[in-house]
């Protein structure tokens, strides 16, 4: 358990340049508490004890407002930046080294038994705001980013955007830039609109040429 605490606070420094102290991050950081007690919480949960592991992620959630089912299984050096409004379901598995922001939900697609949540890889990041639902599975190193909704598969080394999500880049590395994620809708709207200019000058050029006539 101390190795744990040890590499998840390693892991804020390495991930949150704004973690200035370690008595921060344990008074200040509800990812960090989230994580920690959802360790216990699943303990308990894979020794078929009963109502303990739910109390402990109700707890949880009420002081962290992340709610992680302890049925799902997390990966180490696992990081939540912020954590307000994420949800983890209780089939959800996650990779090592990933890094998932606000108002995420790795969640199901309806009332379908056994598998139902997403299975995240190694070295995945999941923007703000984005839903992954379902019974699939999110490659390594794959970027999802902010307000995507990813319902199907996605390869490994890819960066996912969208409502739904769509792969718009492969062999993504570094880290996810918000701010500088392809468009794809916006994309199309822009080569539509050129291809309408450009018809409206043949057309132009057409109505001149019979006038002149």
């Amino acid at each position: 358990m101390f190795r744990a605490i040890r590499e998840q606070i390693d892991t804020i420094f390495r991930e949150d340049p704004a973690a200035k102290s370690v008595i921060e991050i344990f008074t200040c950081y509800p990812g960090f508490h989230a994580i920690l007690l959802h360790r216990l919480a699943h303990k308990f949960y894979r020794c078929h004890v009963p109502l303990v592991p739910r109390l402990i992620s109700q707890l949880s959630r009420f002081f962290t407002q992340i709610e992680i089912h302890p049925g799902a299984t997390i990966g180490r050096r696992f990081f939540i930046d912020h954590g307000s409004g994420v949800v983890i379901g209780e089939t959800a598995e996650i990779g090592d080294d990933v890094l998932i922001y606000q108002g995420v939900t790795l969640g199901g697609t309806g009332n379908e038994r056994g598998k139902r949540h997403p299975t995240l890889g190694n070295n995945v990041v999941v923007g703000t705001g984005a839903k992954v639902l379902g019974n699939i599975r999110i490659g390594d190193n794959v970027k999802i980013g902010a307000g995507s909704v990813v319902v199907h598969h996605v390869p490994d080394n890819s960066t996912v955007v969208g409502i739904p999500g769509r792969v718009v880049r492969v062999r993504s590395e570094g880290t996810l830039e918000h701010g500088r994620l392809p468009d794809p809708e916006g994309q199309a709207i822009d080569d539509l609109a050129r291809r309408v200019a450009e018809l409206e000058a043949t057309l132009n050029k057409l109505l001149v040429s019979d006038r002149e006539r």
